[in-house]
């Protein structure tokens, strides 16, 4: 690895963790820099993860206050994310890259078409009744299976899961960020300890990776946590669209 070559994957990281805490899709800014820099796709994504996992640690710091008293719906979603990274990891291991890639963008676009419109949603829903302070069984089930794209890839589970976050649960729009980096913590950490385990890690990249993904961290929590739920929300959807654009025009 050249000077160059580290000092490229340091700002990617750095990049990807400053974003990934206002809305998630670092892995973009990170895992092409590994490719363009000639790792192998499995290696580059396996490392991405195991390098990307201290820019969460980092997310949850820079947000804790908004964390407080969502104990009990950490608890409950959290156990959801960490069974669907787990089978996502697994998938990542045993199957090619290509099975996801023609639903991938197309799930991006959804997740952000309904960040749009969160905010009617959520007034139908409420006019349902009282929702539920974890979102109940069909949140539960749909942060499973987000969990299962964290483990496999992960690029822009952010948007998802504070799209679905932000439609099934009535609470303030930084706080909802808040878990939904408390999720993608979970989702990164487990997958990323399966990878130590089962596979071969490329340790200089992860290490770069690392180091610049906690600092930006810190940056997206400060910068982020300011955002009023009005900015948030058209972060969130304008960077799902172009990350989908950009899959569409990679993947197609």
């Amino acid at each position: 690895m050249t000077p160059a070559d580290a000092l490229a994957i340091f700002a990617a990281g750095l990049g990807a963790g400053t974003v990934n805490v206002i809305v998630g899709s670092g892995s973009l800014i990170t895992f092409p820099t590994l490719l363009a820099l000639g790792y192998p796709p499995v290696l580059a994504n396996v490392s991405n993860t195991v390098g990307l996992v201290p820019g969460s640690v980092s997310a949850v710091v820079a947000y804790r206050h908004e964390l407080a008293g969502q104990q009990t719906r950490l608890v409950t979603l959290g156990g959801a994310s960490l069974l669907g990274s787990v089978t996502g990891a697994v998938l990542l291991l045993a199957l090619p890259h290509s099975v996801f890639k023609a639903v991938v963008p197309f799930l991006i676009v959804v997740a952000s078409l309904l960040m749009a419109a969160q905010p009617r949603l959520s007034r139908r829903l409420g006019r349902r009744g009282p929702r539920h302070a974890h979102g109940g069984a069909g949140l539960v089930a749909s942060v499973y299976l987000t969990g299962i794209y964290g483990g496999y890839f992960g690029a822009a589970q952010g948007v998802i899961l504070l799209s679905l976050l932000a439609i099934f649960i009535d609470d303030d729009l930084q706080r909802l960020n808040g878990t939904k980096n408390v999720l993608a913590l979970v989702a990164n950490g487990v997958a990323g300890v399966l990878f130590l385990l089962t596979t071969s890690i490329a340790w200089g990249a992860a290490g770069l990776i690392a180091a610049g993904s906690a600092v930006g961290g810190q940056i997206g929590g400060h910068l982020g946590r300011r955002m009023s739920a009005p900015l948030l929300r058209a972060v969130v959807v304008g960077v799902g669209l172009a990350v989908a654009g950009t899959l569409f025009a990679e993947w197609g």
